[in-house]
C-alpha cells in the first residue's frame, strides 16, 4: 500500500459527449496501464465494457480503475454525463477527493455542466477543467473559456494555451514553464519547445492575467503583486498550487483525449494540483449508537471506515460492493456494517479495473476497493471498525419521474422477471417497483424512458427474459352527484325452489373522500335480518367492478329502505344479486360522472422557460397554484390530472433543454370534464 500523500482519488464529472470515456482510456494508455487506447467508438474501450454500453456509444454507470503515474498511485472513476444516469455520478462525488471537469471544446458549456460544478460545490470538491475534443471542426477554446467564466460559477484560470486548432492542433504552451509542449502524432507523447513567435504577445498577456487571479487569492502575494506587479515563477507556482487544491481557482487544461494529445502535461497537473487523501477535510458522520456527531480524519492512524457508493449485481459472481476507505486500513476479513450493526464476512478485497478485479492485500485511505456477496450490505451503508463505530449518511439517490407497467409477453416468464427486477434493485437505487391496486399493475419507476429501456435491455441479456413496458392505467373512480330511489326485485323459476329478493334502495352522494355507507333502514321485518348483510355485499362487489366504465365506485351512502321476501324462494345469494343490480340501476339514475386522480407538481425551470413550461401545462389542463424564486431556477408550483401527464419527463426535458425537473404528489381526485368521460367510457366499452 503506496503511503497516503502519494495517492489522488479523482473522478472524471462532465456533460455527455464530451469525451469522458475516451479521456479515462487515454490517461490509462498514457501512464502504461493498457497496451492500447481503448476506443468507444468501436467498443474497444475498457471502461465502457458493459453491452448496452457499447451498443448506445454511452457511459451508463460509473466504471473505476487505478494506475501509477511515476511514485504515484491514481485512483480514476469514469461518471455518466447523461440525465438519465446522473445518480452514479452524484454518488462519485461523495467518495472522490476531486474532479476533472470535462468539457467538450466544440459543444462548450452545456446545461449538465452547470450541474456538475454545483455537485463539486456541494462536496467542496477542488478540480481541474479539461477542455477536450481540440482536433475537433469547430472546437474553439476562447469561446469556451469566456462561457465557462460567463455562465459557470467558478474561477477558471488558464494554465495552457493551444497552439494551432482543429486539425492543426498540435501542441500547448504551458504558462507556468513558458515552454510550448508539442504532441507526437502517433504516441501523443510530449516534445518541448519555444513558445511560437506569433503566441508570445498573448502568452504574455495571458500570464499577466493568470498572475492577477493568483494574487486575488492570497493577501500577501496581492499585496506583493501590487507592489511589484509581478510573482516571481516560485510564488506563481505556490500561489497556485494552493489556490487549486481548496478550490478557489480550477486550472484549464486543453488536448484531445481521441489523439492522446494534452495527457501527460493533465497527467503531472493531477499531482501537482489535486490534493491527496491527506489533504482534504475530515469526514463527517455520527456514532451510530449515541447519534454524537464524529468524524474521520483521511489517514492511517484512525480507526477504519468506508462508504458503499455503488453495488453491481451479476447473475454468476453475485453482488459486488464498491466503497471507498475514509479512514484507517483494512486487511482482515470482517467489519460492521453500521447501518444494520451487523458484523460483515468477507473472502478477498479487490481492486476494480474496468470490468476486471484483482486482490490486494491491504487497503487504506483514498484507496477505492470492492467485495464481494455481502449478505446485509447495500449501497448507503457504511461499513467501520467494531470497536469504533461510524454512520456516514449518504445522500438519497435521485426520486424516479416516470413509470410504467411491468409486463411479459410469456406468461411464464412473470416470476423471472420481477426477480430479474429484483437484482436491478439492488444495483440501482433510482429505481422503484410498486403495486397500483386499483389497477392491479405493477409499476416500474425510474428516471426517465432511456433508463428503463435499458434496464430492459440488461434483464434480458442477464437473465434471458423480455420485460416489456406499457403506458399505466390511470386509476379512475366513479361516483354519482344526484339521489335517486329505485326498485328491483329479481325473480327466477327454474323447478325446485326458485330465487326471489325484492330490495328498496335509495342512492345519494357522499362528500369526496369519505367513501362507502351503508344505512338499514328495514322496519317491520319486511326484510328478514339474515338477508340484509347480503345485500350490503351485493352493493359493495358492484361498487368495486364499476358501472360507467369499469372502475370502483366511491363516495356514495346506500339506504335500504324497503322490500319483501318469499319464505321458499328467498335466500341470501337472491338478496345479493338483488341489492347489485338495484345499486346499479340506480346509480344510473343519480347523475354519474367519472372521477381522476390530480397531482401536486413542484417543477423548477430556467427563468426562461417559464412562459412555454406554463403554456404547457395549460394545454394538459394544468392549474398553476403559485411560483416561487429559488437559488438559480424558478419553482412553479401546479396541480394537473394524472392522464395528462404520465409522459411529462419527456416533455419538460424537451422544452428546457434538459435543465428542468420535477416531483409529484397525490392531492386529490376531480370530476373529469364530460366529454373527455365520454371517450373514457367509450374505449372501456371496445375493450369489453
Amino acid at each position: 500500500m503506496k503511503e497516503i500523500q502519494m495517492i489522488r482519488n479523482i473522478g472524471l464529472f462532465g456533460h455527455g459527449k464530451c469525451g469522458k470515456t475516451s479521456l479515462a482510456e487515454a490517461l490509462l494508455f498514457t501512464a502504461g496501464k493498457n497496451t492500447r487506447l481503448g476506443k468507444v467508438d468501436n467498443g474497444s474501450s475498457c471502461m465502457d465494457f458493459e453491452p448496452e454500453e457499447i451498443s448506445h456509444h454511452l457511459s451508463l454507470s460509473s466504471a473505476f480503475n487505478t494506475f501509477d503515474w511515476g511514485q504515484h498511485s491514481i485512483f480514476l472513476t469514469d461518471t455518466p454525463g447523461d440525465d438519465n444516469f446522473l445518480n452514479d455520478s452524484f454518488s462519485a462525488a461523495q467518495v472522490v477527493d476531486a474532479a476533472i471537469l470535462v468539457i467538450g471544446a466544440v459543444l462548450g458549456v452545456k446545461h449538465q455542466t452547470e450541474k456538475f460544478v454545483n455537485l463539486l460545490a456541494e462536496n467542496h470538491l477542488p478540480g481541474l477543467i479539461f477542455i477536450n475534443k481540440m482536433d475537433r471542426e469547430r472546437a474553439d477554446f476562447q469561446k469556451t473559456i469566456a462561457e465557462i467564466r460567463a455562465e459557470l460559477p467558478i474561477k477558471a484560470a488558464v494554465l495552457h494555451l493551444p497552439i494551432g486548432s482543429e486539425a492543426d492542433f498540435k501542441g500547448v504552451v504551458d504558462l507556468l514553464s513558458q515552454e510550448a509542449y508539442l504532441f507526437d502524432g502517433n504516441t501523443g507523447k510530449v516534445k518541448k519547445g519555444p513558445v511560437p513567435m506569433e503566441m508570445q504577445n498573448y502568452v504574455a498577456t495571458c500570464l499577466d492575467c493568470l498572475m492577477e487571479q493568483v494574487a486575488e487569492t492570497d493577501d500577501t502575494l496581492l499585496e506583493k503583486f501590487l507592489e511589484e506587479e509581478i510573482l516571481t515563477g516560485e510564488d506563481l507556482r505556490q500561489g497556485l498550487i494552493r489556490a487549486f487544491k481548496t478550490g478557489k481557482l480550477y486550472p484549464v487544461l486543453a488536448g484531445s483525449a481521441l489523439c492522446n494529445f494534452g495527457i501527460e502535461p493533465l497527467l503531472n497537473a493531477l499531482i501537482d494540483f489535486l490534493p491527496s487523501p491527506l489533504e482534504r477535510p475530515a469526514f463527517v458522520g455520527v456514532n451510530p449508537k449515541t447519534l454524537e456527531p464524529c468524524e474521520r480524519k483521511s489517514n492511517l492512524d484512525e480507526p477504519f471506515s468506508a462508504l458503499v457508493f455503488k453495488t453491481m449485481a451479476d447473475p454468476y459472481a453475485g453482488r459486488l460492493s464498491i466503497f471507498r476507505v475514509m479512514s484507517g486500513s483494512l486487511s482482515g476479513d470482517t467489519f460492521l456494517n453500521a447501518n444494520k450493526d451487523v458484523r460483515e464476512k468477507f473472502g478477498q478485497l479487490l481492486l476494480v479495473e474496468g470490468k476486471n478485479t484483482s486482490p490486494v492485500d491491504c487497503v487504506g485511505p483514498g484507496m477505492i476497493v470492492a467485495v464481494s456477496k455481502l449478505k446485509e450490505t447495500v449501497t448507503g451503508h457504511t461499513l467501520c471498525d467494531e470497536a469504533n463505530p461510524i454512520l456516514y449518511v449518504a445522500k438519497p439517490p435521485i426520486s424516479p419521474v416516470v413509470s410504467y407497467a411491468v409486463t411479459t409477453s410469456k406468461r411464464d416468464d412473470e416470476d423471472k422477471v420481477f426477480a430479474a427486477i429484483s437484482k436491478m434493485l439492488e444495483e440501482d437505487p433510482t429505481l422503484r417497483l410498486t403495486r397500483e391496486k386499483q389497477t392491479n399493475e405493477i409499476l416500474l419507476s425510474g428516471v426517465g424512458q432511456v433508463h428503463l429501456k435499458i434496464i430492459g435491455e440488461k434483464i434480458k441479456r442477464k437473465y434471458g427474459v423480455d420485460m416489456e413496458l406499457q403506458t399505466p392505467k390511470v386509476p379512475y373512480r366513479e361516483t354519482i352527484k344526484g339521489k335517486a330511489t329505485v326498485q328491483y326485485r329479481h325473480k327466477k323459476q327454474s323447478g325446485g325452489h326458485g330465487q326471489f329478493a325484492d330490495n328498496w334502495l335509495e342512492i345519494e352522494p357522499m362528500p369526496r373522500g369519505c367513501g362507502y355507507q351503508f344505512d338499514d333502514r328495514i322496519v317491520g321485518g319486511v326484510i328478514p335480518r339474515q338477508y340484509i348483510p347480503a345485500v350490503d355485499k351485493g352493493v359493495q362487489e358492484v361498487m368495486e367492478q364499476g358501472i360507467l366504465a369499469g372502475y370502483p365506485v366511491v363516495d356514495v351512502k346506500v339506504g335500504l329502505i324497503d322490500g319483501s321476501f318469499h319464505n321458499v324462494d328467498s335466500s341470501e345469494m337472491a338478496f345479493k344479486i338483488s341489492g347489485g343490480m338495484a345499486f346499479k340501476k340506480g346509480f344510473m339514475e343519480a347523475s354519474p360522472v367519472l372521477l381522476e386522480p390530480v397531482l401536486n407538481m413542484t417543477i423548477q425551470v430556467p427563468a426562461e422557460c417559464v412562459g412555454d413550461v406554463i403554456g404547457d401545462l395549460n394545454s394538459r389542463r394544468g392549474k398553476v397554484m403559485g411560483m416561487d424564486s429559488g437559488a438559480k431556477l424558478e419553482v412553479i408550483v401546479a396541480q394537473a390530472p394524472m392522464a395528462e401527464i404520465l409522459e411529462y419527463a419527456t416533455a419538460l426535458t424537451a422544452i428546457t433543454g434538459g435543465r428542468g425537473q420535477f416531483a409529484t404528489e397525490f392531492s386529490h381526485y376531480h370530476e373529469v370534464p364530460a366529454h373527455l368521460a365520454s371517450a373514457i367510457t367509450a374505449e372501456n366499452s371496445r375493450g369489453e
